[in-house]
């Protein structure tokens, strides 16, 4: 029986990290520029805050400035667009992120297209959506959690795909669609699929790279990929089980981990795939931006 290579994530991770540093060090050195990060953060939601933890602590382990803005659940939406008003104008500001999930009363999309597309390192804004499904990115944000697969994939099956077929699964702003422009790019063969999409299995069956975007626990098993798969599990599902009588939660992705590593060529773990990826690429996003803004890139 075979068993997958592990792709780790959080190597990897480490790796660009390394390299985010230096390269901060240098801009401050030669140009007298260092990256700035600001996050905003509204409410007290337990997930978030960890998230939020995790960036300040990465983006201070790089050498950027960084600053966190807390505001209360019941915060008005004109007080949140001032914010975000504030730091557009803040030139010791280059990357700009609202943490998602906002409270009800607050509209997502209002928030997230106010943030100064030169400062969207989330890659959120229309702007820098159009440029990356046109394939203009030399002075675009590409999403974080794409643009950190992307790496992981050119590592494993190098930076031209033409010929090998690609299923995502998943179509969300966020993650699906920007990985298939992403992925066309390279120029793999596409397949968005979704919640109704006929026989996934099926579908998935035919891929050289599956990419699970989906939210639900261990649903892609070892019987719907093709042998030697690069598969990259993008879910974070908390799921509770008993062990020794006791109910423990854990985290598990959308792929059946060890059942998918008896069939296929290499596998995301999760934790400690695709997630330390995300956050580094917000620091890669937030850098790039900062050289931009000095003339440096683009």
């Amino acid at each position: 029986m075979t068993t997958a290579k592990r792709i780790d994530g959080k190597a990897k991770a480490e790796q660009l990290a390394e390299s985010i540093t230096e390269q901060t060090a240098s801009l401050l050195s030669q140009h007298g520029i260092t990256p700035g990060l600001a996050v905003v953060i509204i409410g007290e939601d337990p997930a978030s805050q960890v998230y939020v933890r995790n960036k300040k602590r990465r983006a201070e382990s790089c050498g950027f400035y960084s600053v966190q803005h807390t505001l209360p659940v019941d915060v008005s939406q004109r007080d949140v667009l001032k914010l975000i008003d504030d730091l557009n104008l803040d030139d010791a500001v280059h990357g700009i992120l609202v943490q998602l999930p906002l409270p009800d009363h607050l509209d997502e999309q209002t928030i997230t297209q106010s943030i100064a597309p030169t400062k969207d390192v989330d890659g959120f804004h229309f702007i820098n959506i159009g440029k990356l499904t046109a394939g203009h990115t030399a002075d675009a944000f590409v999403p974080c959690t794409p643009a950190g697969c992307m790496l992981m994939i050119e590592d494993e099956l190098g930076p031209d795909l033409s010929g090998k077929n690609a299923v995502i699964i998943g179509r969300s702003n966020i993650v699906g669609k920007p990985m298939a422009s992403l992925l066309m790019q390279r120029h793999a063969t596409i397949t968005v699929a979704h919640s109704r999409t006929r026989d996934l299995p099926q579908v998935v069956r035919n891929a050289d790279i599956v990419v699970a975007a989906v939210g639900r626990p261990n649903m892609v098993k070892a019987d719907w990929v093709k042998p030697g798969a690069v598969i990259i599990d993008v879910g974070i599902n908390r799921i509770e089980q008993k062990i020794d009588g006791e109910t423990k939660s854990r985290l598990t992705g959308d792929v059946d981990y060890d059942d998918v590593c008896t069939v296929a060529g290499a596998v995301t773990p999760v934790p400690g795939g695709v997630g330390p990826m995300t956050i580094t690429m917000l620091m890669f996003n937030t850098l790039r931006s900062a050289r931009l803004s000095a003339g440096l890139e683009g």
